[in-house]
């Protein structure tokens, strides 16, 4: 079988991605298969590929209303027959749905996890040709991850029940080792049935802001990349109305997104903000998982989150065509006071609590690294990658100075407090503290009382942030994190290594533009999409359900005038050509003749 003549008649993609094909593979060879592919990778390739090629049903459980209707709308305009069971539709129409899919009209039936609970549901399965049960967001079914969903847990107890043993296809893009070792566990997949690419996104530029007034650098920011669409994400509902109202004041179209708003309001901003009528989306954590709007140009942070995970899926929302991207964390001293509050006041058991800080004090260690950040990001799902050459830490151009013995003071002072007392206890020790519980244990009789006094408690403070996330101090987990000298930093207090911290210096918004866009032509791109919109409305999808920006600014390239070369548009197949082909061709047949006469008469 010659699955790439596939992929492009049925998708439009020349080549597949980097572990499509040997999922797929395996799929198809009826193996029960777990996928690792980062956000963006194509993993949704990896289940309706296969659903076309094989001749029974496949179930997609998906976590999100809004996930589903996406990836069922995007199959529709591609002519692939898929529908969808929730809570949206009525009793009737789930039923004619159902008859559908009995009957072989439709060959992809999406639903929620939640749906088997439903005793009528798992006997309409189980009459069922199910050849194929794709699990999206894999990652939810693990109590170790940074989403877990009970549902998970319960539907997956019947996924080896079914008279047709259908083939099980579990796919996420954020799993840790242990999140990772949990799934295969409870689906049953063995080890060497799973396909993990890596988690490298190339085309991201990841960047942490420090010491800038946040309002400042959105101005400076949006200011320089006008009408690009991103997503700003904000801790807590006050906070994303606060930004929402600054950005529209500033002329900035913003629209906005939490769990304190109506269904009805979530909805209708959700869907300007996919129609790309407002190009600004400023949201809680409570949305995104379901998006798959392609041309999210940038995703801000506007404050810290919770963990890397949830903070890499996030960021991962950038750039889905492939086209480079900015995922920007603006980081200040209050996001930590916010994340302790919020998993505080959880409902969570003390061992929960005691996960969700250790998860918190890897996140901020990530905004105190001077290492390569995507590196950082890697190494902490277990994987490995050269430095990006690309983020704000790797194009750092501040001077690297010798902070050796300031170091050696530090580590001193945590032993000489028994390495039993947090940042806060060995910062006030250090700069010589009045505070009264110092005196408690008599702290002030330590050789290292007050030897960094011409230092503020905030820089002493930031030093220990540098020396824990640079692994010279070691953190114990929980609520009041306790400091100890590791073997790294061990060598630095016997003289044998030396350490080097860039000088502080704050940063500026980013005014860089990609190679990628100087070589498209604009022009004919702001007309193309004008005519994607126009189709978009007519068919009440959302603009990148009928072409990507990564697809339009390869037209801008090729130059299509006629449908074998549009074919060769990456994302295009025989059904998009038929549908649009001849619009999009005479619209850059005309503008090539239009810039002729423009040469000519010049």
């Amino acid at each position: 079988m010659n699955l790439e003549k596939n992929l492009k008649e049925i998708f439009g993609y020349e080549h597949f991605r980097k572990g499509q094909e040997s999922i797929i593979q395996q799929v198809l060879a009826h193996t029960d298969t777990l996928g690792i592919l980062p956000t963006g990778a194509g993993k949704s390739i990896c289940y309706q590929l296969p659903a076309l090629l094989q001749s029974g049903v496949t179930l997609v459980i998906s976590p999100l209303i809004s996930l589903m209707k996406d990836q069922v709308d995007a199959l529709n305009v591609a002519g692939i027959p898929a529908t969808f069971l929730n809570s949206t539709i009525d009793e009737s129409e789930a039923s004619f749905r159902m008859q559908q899919v009995e009957n072989g009209t439709t060959k992809l039936l999406f639903v929620a996890p939640e749906r088997f609970e439903s005793e009528d549901f798992i006997y309409f399965l189980r009459h069922l040709p199910l050849e194929l049960i794709a699990i999206d967001e894999a990652h939810c079914i693990s109590q170790w991850g940074h989403d877990f969903r009970p549902s998970y847990v319960t539907f997956a107890q019947y996924l080896h029940t079914f008279p047709s043993s259908p083939t099980i296809l579990a796919l996420t893009a954020t799993a840790t080792p242990k999140v990772m070792a949990d799934i295969q566990q409870l689906l049953n997949i063995s080890p060497e049935n799973t396909v993990t690419t890596g988690f490298l996104r190339e085309n991201l530029s990841f960047e942490v802001i420090k010491g800038m007034d946040k309002h400042d650098f959105l101005k400076n920011y949006l200011r320089q990349h006008p009408e690009q669409s991103g997503i700003i994400y904000a801790s807590t509902r006050k906070e994303v109305e606060e930004v929402t109202d600054f950005l529209n004041k500033n002329n900035f179209p913003a629209t906005r997104y939490h769990a304190g708003l109506s269904e009805s309001e979530r909805q209708r901003n959700q869907e300007a903000f996919l129609y790309d009528f407002t190009p600004i989306m400023v949201a809680t954590n409570a949305f995104g998982m379901g998006i798959n709007k392609s041309n999210v140009r940038f995703v801000i942070h506007y404050s810290m989150p919770a963990t890397i995970e949830s903070y890499y899926q996030e960021a991962g929302r950038a750039g889905r065509d492939g086209l480079d991207s900015d995922a920007i964390l603006l980081y200040a001293p209050n996001d930590l006071r916010i994340r302790n509050f919020l998993i505080e006041q959880s409902e969570g058991d003390e061992t929960y609590k005691a996960h969700e800080y250790e998860k918190l004090r890897q996140m901020q260690a990530y905004t105190s690294s001077e290492t390569c950040l995507q590196r950082y990001i890697l190494q902490y799902f277990g994987d490995e990658g050269d430095d990006c050459g690309k983020c704000s830490n790797c194009l750092d151009t501040r001077e690297r100075i010798d902070v050796t013995i300031d170091t050696q003071k530090v580590l001193s002072c945590v032993i000489r407090m028994g390495e039993r007392f947090g940042k806060t206890a060995v910062a006030q020790v250090l700069i010589g503290s009045k505070n009264k519980n110092l005196t408690r244990w008599h702290f002030e009789k330590l050789s290292t009382f007050g030897i960094m006094s011409r230092q503020t408690q905030k820089q002493v403070g930031e030093l220990i942030d540098f020396l824990t996330a640079e692994n010279y101090l070691n953190v114990t987990s929980g609520k009041f994190p306790l400091l100890s000298v590791s073997q790294t930093g061990s060598r630095v207090l016997k003289g044998l290594d030396k350490v080097y911290r860039r000088t502080t210096l704050l940063t500026e918004a980013k005014t860089s533009t990609s190679s990628e866009q100087t070589a498209v032509n604009m022009a004919l791109f702001e007309e193309l999409r004008l005519l994607r919109m126009e189709f978009a409305k007519t068919e009440n999808v959302p603009p990148f359900m009928i072409f990507s920006d990564a697809a339009l600014k390869d037209m801008t390239r090729i130059m299509p005038n006629n449908a074998d070369e549009f074919l060769q548009v990456s994302g295009v197949g025989p059904v998009k050509v038929q549908k649009y082909g001849s619009a999009f061709i005479d619209k850059i047949i005309d503008y090539q003749k239009i810039a002729e006469n423009s040469t000519n008469t010049l």
